[in-house]
């Protein structure tokens, strides 16, 4: 645990004597370098002469005399001697000495002055006192009273104090000397009634200018050391801190009316209720209620109000599983009886899909606020288990909701996060959400963020959980300013939500508000957490829920009365006895009644695709020709693209002229036809612009003008839809993340993300495995993300080699079993799947797998293994014909040459997918065995095209059946394909393996090891008695 202490040596700020000094080496260079520090013991009218418009004219003396001592008459020296030395009042004033005075009586008069000059002595005060005040803004928050339980493990140093009006030096002077690194700055009992002139980088003086240092003590103990701590004082921009100053240091700015405290105690009385009519009701299920921290539910509910009133309609907000049934029952206001009648363990599931359990479904709802009166749509994100991994989610559909309503600063739309402490400081996706806040192509333009703080992870205490002192200081990262509050007090805790609402709608960047509460029960109603935190849970029993301490407290003011009290709370209890008794006669569970982002206009009214068929993804020659031109061209005038630039342009512009297209071209064709039929297109990832290996160029560099860009793809159509093609930070857990959530948000958009290279995946697995593969089984949400994963074994090392196709096959939820028996077989079997996944060998089916991803008339997540070396391999050309109207995706490609013409006498067919078919075609055309040995290529590997293989399999009836894959025999597509390949050929003939051993790398890493190894797959592939001895 952070000790204060120890890095007192690094943070101790300059002494008020050095500053001096500093200050006097450059008076000469910079005249008038002094501000008016003056000082009385004793208020001004003490000296009658310093009264209305004199003011000004001794002002002025004053700053005179403290540049040059003999620029004033020789009274006022002495006066402002004897005022410096401290003189009582009165007294420093001595009259001008007549005109035949001699020298020797002016001097006696100097003696008077009982001191000499103490010019650097009043400047050291002054500075003193801005040292203080600046420590209590810097470090005031480590001795606030944050936690309600008193027992924190957090402490910095000695425990805070009870402040009073009368200041007592005595009781502040060992932590001030903690709080000021080491000292009082010099300052003594006898200074607490001096007046010190405040500095203007504090507020605490409101109308006044000047305040003695026992009140200046008094007012920063009651804005920094109270129940609420602030963290700011680390932001690099002096705007953004004096607003904060102001928000928490003018005297009587937390003032509520008795309306509005009326206000929050119903809210505090809604949120703990509805906690206690579960534990009554259902005292053994699990629910992760809030007790410990009901002030989360007025916290929220404050956040949206403000945020109404400043004009935001829209708020997306993603939580972890505790409390989220409450905030789903009183924030978003889900009914009551569709959350009670989850608790029902007979009620039957009406929709397709597994569904998810309560607490952790997501919720749209569209209704008025009744504080600003204004229309306001929340939607809470479904998420999973998976602490923090919704985070980016929600910030991707965020900005997709604020780029469809024009919202380009984010004054519609924003983001609520909330965070459990534990979580907040230990997942790493936090960290990548945060560094996503600033990029132009990710801002939500501020997110909110609610930490809520029960100091406790699980089992796990904080002192083993972090090594920071707070859960929060990642936040630091981004500026970010950060609030702590002790949950305990619902008035404070309401106040710094309303300043983070109002921080957000001012700045538009993200800030933190760090709810210090405690977790009432263990980690779910079941859970024993005396096992591991004995004396913290004998504090907890002991602890007055805060709903409780609040009503005693206004009735104590007289805000409410005890009757008034019990009937809000009565009137509570009935709406949930009457929701409970209504949940009795729902019989049906319907999980589409959770979905988090409908997609109104896109389903039928019961939610069913509006058609069962596909139309043709081939387009028109003129527009391909367009498209191709376009794209081998600048389209901006007087723009200078590197040298190698126009060498790749020119050879599209040649392929164009040819009807021919590579990769890049395909893709460039299937994005510009979608963006003229109005589908926004965004692609994101590393590097995505000119593309990992310098293939894709959408986005033009002018070599002589910096940042000056031009992206082609947008000056295709007069009325075209955008194009938005974006590098990403170097995170693949929160970019992936974020695209999932923007894509999330409309049907009529193509959202792909390319991985560096396919392997990369593997650290967004999280989002894979939790959101995509299974997200419309858990939570009846489509969603039509493209993965790009470039993946083949070229001898590039284990690390770039293969993107672990076996590990999404494995997760493919048709059976390997059943040959299905289906109507429109080809559009039915991509409905039933949960995602689909293809490795595509020609670029124009690259072309119409993209097209058919936006014309099915449903989503799903499209995975697409796609290539290297085929980039720019020369037989990886499509002819315009392959991409003409009536054209469309190739499930599987058939054998077109001389094994074809007479399937009677094929020996063996050799089925595979991706770039393993041109090393299979150069080795079968060198051995001479077009006639002996046919290959198929399986374009589309899941769904598994069973009706295709079984036409294959069929024609060439005295054929061997072998699979052929350049991946390693565990990995790749072997175990995927060979059971669904025995089905359909209903177990008549084995389906043999060619291709490389088992091995726990996905690639060697050595090139003379990688040939061998393709050479000897190849020799298997091609020799005919391989299996003899294995029948």
């Amino acid at each position: 645990m952070l000790n204060l202490r120890t890095c007192a040596a690094k943070l101790r700020p300059l002494t008020a004597s050095q500053t001096v000094k500093t200050i006097s080496q450059h008076r000469l260079a910079a005249p008038r370098t002094f501000q008016q520090i003056r000082c009385y013991s004793a208020p001004v009218a003490a000296e009658p002469f310093l009264s209305g418009t004199s003011s000004n004219y001794v002002e002025e003396m004053y700053y005179a005399w403290l540049e040059n001592p003999k620029s004033v008459h020789k009274s006022w020296d002495i006066f402002f001697r004897n005022a410096n030395a401290g003189a009582a009042p009165g007294t420093a004033y001595q009259s001008p000495p007549p005109l035949s005075t001699s020298l020797s009586t002016l001097s006696q008069a100097q003696f008077l002055v009982q001191a000499q000059p103490n010019v650097d002595k009043l400047v050291e005060d002054h500075l003193a006192v801005q040292s203080l005040i600046r420590a209590y803004q810097v470090r005031g928050h480590h001795i606030a009273k944050l936690d309600p339980l008193g027992i924190s493990c957090v402490t910095f140093d000695d425990a805070p104090v009870t402040v009073s009006p009368n200041v007592d030096l005595a009781v502040f002077k060992e932590r001030l000397r903690v709080l000021t690194v080491g000292g009082f700055y010099g300052l003594d009992e006898s200074d607490l009634d001096k007046v010190f002139h405040l500095p203007t980088t504090t507020f605490i003086g409101g109308n006044e200018s000047a305040l003695p240092l026992r009140e200046i003590i008094r007012r920063l103990e009651m804005a920094y050391c109270q129940h609420i701590g602030v963290e700011f004082m680390f932001i690099n921009d002096l705007e953004q801190c004096q607003w904060i100053r102001q928000k928490f240091e003018t005297p009587g700015i937390m003032q509520f009316t008795n309306e509005e405290k009326r206000t929050l105690l119903a809210r505090l009385v809604r949120s703990t209720r509805f906690e206690e009519f579960l534990h009554r009701k259902w005292s053994s299920e699990k629910r992760f209620g809030l007790e410990g921290c009901e002030v989360l539910i007025p916290a929220l509910k404050t956040i949206i109000d403000k945020s109404s009133e400043k004009g935001v309609d829209y708020v997306i907000m993603g939580m972890p599983h505790r409390g989220r049934l409450n905030v789903l029952a009183n924030v978003i206001r889900k009914e009551l009886e569709q959350i009670f009648c989850q608790f029902d363990s007979k009620l039957e599931a009406a929709d397709e899909g597994s569904g998810d359990v309560k607490y952790h479904l997501g919720m749209y709802h569209r209704r008025i606020n009744r504080v600003t009166d204004r229309n306001i749509t929340l939607s809470l994100v479904a998420n999973p288990s998976h602490l923090e991994a919704a985070d980016p989610v929600v910030q991707g559909k965020t900005k997709a909701e604020q780029f469809y309503c024009g919202d380009t600063e984010g004054k519609k739309v924003m983001s609520i996060l909330l965070h459990g402490d534990a979580a907040f400081a230990g997942q790493g996706i936090v960290y990548e959400t945060f560094h996503l806040s600033d990029l132009p192509s990710y801002t939500t333009h501020g997110t909110v963020h609610v930490v809520v703080n029960n100091q406790i992870g699980f089992t796990t205490d904080p002192r083993m959980a972090r090594s920071s002192p707070y859960p929060t200081d990642v936040a630091r990262v981004v500026n970010a300013p950060i609030f702590h509050v002790n949950a305990d007090d619902p008035e404070a805790v309401v106040y710094v939500c309303n300043v983070a609402a109002e921080w957000r709608s001012t700045f538009h960047k993200d800030v933190v508000v760090d709810l210090v509460c405690y977790r009432r029960n263990g980690h779910n109603e079941m859970d024993e957490p005396m096992f591991t935190q004995p004396l913290m849970y004998k504090q907890i029993r002991k602890q007055k829920p805060v709903l409780q301490k609040y009503a005693e407290l206004l009735i104590s003011q007289g805000v409410v009365n005890q009757l008034e009290y019990e009937e809000e709370i009565a009137k509570y209890d009935k709406i949930c006895e009457e929701a409970h008794a209504r949940s009795k006669d729902e019989k049906i569970l319907h999980i589409k009644h959770w979905l988090d982002s409908p997609w109104p206009g896109f389903f039928t009214l019961d939610g069913q695709p509006r058609s069962m068929t596909c139309p043709s993804t081939g387009l028109n020659e003129e527009d391909l020709t367009h498209i191709g031109q376009v794209a081998s061209s600048v389209p901006v005038e007087d723009f200078t693209i590197h040298g190698g630039l126009s060498r790749i342009l020119k050879t599209r512009g040649e392929m164009v002229k040819n009807r021919t297209v590579d990769w890049a071209l395909a893709e460039y064709m299937a994005f510009g036809s979608l963006l003229k039929e109005g589908i926004h297109i965004r692609l994101s990832g590393q590097d995505v612009e000119r593309g990992t290996f310098s293939h894709r160029h959408h986005v033009l560099h002018d070599q002589n003008v910096d940042k000056r860009t031009c992206i082609p793809m947008n000056h295709l159509w007069p009325n075209q839809a955008p194009y938005t093609v974006c590098n990403s930070s170097l995170s693949e857990y929160g970019v992936l993340g974020f695209e999932l959530g923007f894509a999330m948000a409309s049907p009529n958009a193509l959202v792909l993300w390319e991985a560096q290279f396919g392997d990369f995946h593997n650290t967004a697995q999280c989002i894979i495995d939790q959101f995509i593969c299974p997200g419309q089984a858990k939570w009846v949400r489509q969603n039509g993300i493209v993965l790009l994963l470039p993946h083949g074994m070229e001898g590039m090392g284990p690390e770039h080699s293969s993107a672990r196709p076996e590990r999404f096959l494995q997760m493919c939820n048709d059976d390997p079993d059943v040959f299905p028996k289906l109507d429109d077989f080809d559009v039915r079997q991509l409905y039933d799947c949960n995602w689909i996944v293809v490795n595509c060998s020609t670029p124009a089916n690259f072309f119409h797998v993209l097209r058919r991803q936006i014309l099915l008339p449903f989503r799903k997540p499209l995975i697409i293994f796609t290539p290297k070396s085929l980039l720019r391999h020369p037989e990886a050309r499509s002819s315009f014909d392959d991409m003409l109207p009536g054209t469309h995706f190739l499930r599987v490609i058939p054998d077109a040459g001389p094994a074809a013409q007479s399937p009677d006498r094929v020996k063996r067919v050799l089925f595979c997918t991706g770039k393993v078919y041109y090393d299979l075609t150069r080795e079968r055309k060198a051995r001479q065995m077009e006639a002996d040995v046919a290959i198929t290529r399986v374009e589309q590997l899941s769904p598994f095209p069973f009706d295709l293989l079984q036409r294959e399999a069929e024609k060439y009836p005295a054929a061997e059946l072998v699979w052929c894959q350049e991946e390693h025999k565990n990995q790749g597509y072997y175990d995927y394909v060979k059971p669904r390949l025995r089905t359909t050929i209903n177990r008549a003939k084995p389906v043999w393996y060619a291709g490389r051993e088992p091995a726990a790398a996905p690639a060697t890493g050595n090139k003379k090891t990688h040939l061998t190894e393709l050479q000897r797959l190849l020799d298997t592939a091609f020799n005919l008695d391989a299996f003899k001895d294995l029948a």
